[in-house]
């Protein structure tokens, strides 16, 4: 039996590369549409694990990291990224669909940038992503 693939890809190299940390493949899917039609490189990650390897390895401008993944919460993928010195002013923004009260807030609190509700606006994403990398 040969060992399951590893599912990370990389798309054309461009200067400003976004790194989407996802486990859901049609919202990966989507959002590597959106910004490659912007001129953004694209990083794929589909678990926490394989986000914080590609991170390490492809230093994107900025990292879009799901909250609710089975392997490591984006909560947890967030506190590891602020902790490689590497990356510490890099954006992180939550990308997701808890919007109870306060949900935003812990967003903050545990290191993101900001944050980015679920069904992802396709054409704000562009706009939302430029001001975080002019920050």
């Amino acid at each position: 039996m040969q060992p399951a693939r590893e599912m990370v890809t990389v798309s054309e190299s461009k200067d400003l590369r976004v790194l989407y940390i996802e486990d859901d493949l049609p919202n990966r899917t989507l959002v590597k549409r959106v910004l490659e039609a912007e001129g953004y490189g694209v990083l794929e990650a589909d678990s926490g694990e394989r986000g914080l390897r590609v991170a390490r390895i492809g230093r994107p401008a900025l990292i879009l990291v799901d909250i609710n993944m089975p392997d490591m919460d984006g909560y947890e993928v967030t506190s590891r990224l602020r902790a490689m010195p590497e990356l510490a002013n890099v954006p992180i923004i939550a990308v997701t669909a808890n919007v109870m009260k306060g949900d935003r807030e812990k967003t903050l609190a545990a290191g993101c940038s900001g944050y980015i509700q679920k069904p992802i606006d396709v054409d704000e994403l562009p706009v939302q992503l430029a001001a975080f990398l002019r920050r």
